[in-house]
């Protein structure tokens, strides 16, 4: 007997899917998919969140001192003529920084190679190239969602069965994080 499903794909295909579904979750708090699909991407998130709730609180923060470039009161760099040309003027900035420790970073990576880089694209059309943002998933895995499963054993994600889909009947199901 078979340990995972094969969902009808080569392997490639499946894992894939099953990444891009993973990260779907994780970034919207619940998608619509099939029963079967919804059963295999379960293990995955499950898995991840788990990760992050072990290592949530493995980091150290450090003081670092950083050049940033002064700015002016409409925020714009300010320049300098030396030697007849304009150079930006840099001022040193203390910042404090969360530094994992090997572990924590450890599970990143893990994190990482299951989940798909997510660009934020505002709803407007106005400034919609300009005001496009990365999300950084493993960021909101350590804080935002692993913070809220703190004191939970296990079963993160919740499957609700909707109903059949029109087309093939397939049983569709509601995968959300609790």
């Amino acid at each position: 007997m078979a340990k995972y499903r094969k969902l009808g794909r080569t392997s490639s295909q499946r894992k894939a899917l099953i990444r891009n579904q993973v990260t779907a979750l994780l970034n919207n708090g619940k998608i619509v998919t099939t029963e079967a699909k919804a059963k295999e991407i379960r293990k995955v998130a499950e898995g991840l969140i788990a990760l992050a709730v072990k290592e949530k609180d493995n980091f150290e923060e450090v003081t670092v001192k950083a050049k940033a470039a002064r700015k002016d009161k409409d925020g714009k760099r300010v320049k300098e003529v030396v030697d007849g040309k304009k150079v930006t003027v840099y001022d040193e900035v203390e910042k404090k920084i969360k530094k994992d420790k090997p572990s924590r970073l450890h599970a990143r990576r893990q994190m990482l190679k299951v989940l798909y880089p997510v660009k934020e694209v505002p709803a407007s059309p106005a400034g919609r190239k300009k005001n496009t943002k990365n999300v950084d998933l493993v960021a909101k895995l350590f804080d935002e969602i692993a913070p809220k499963y703190e004191n939970r054993n296990g079963g993160y994600t919740r499957i609700v069965k909707i109903g059949q889909r029109k087309g093939d009947a397939a049983m569709e199901v509601l995968l959300e994080l609790v």
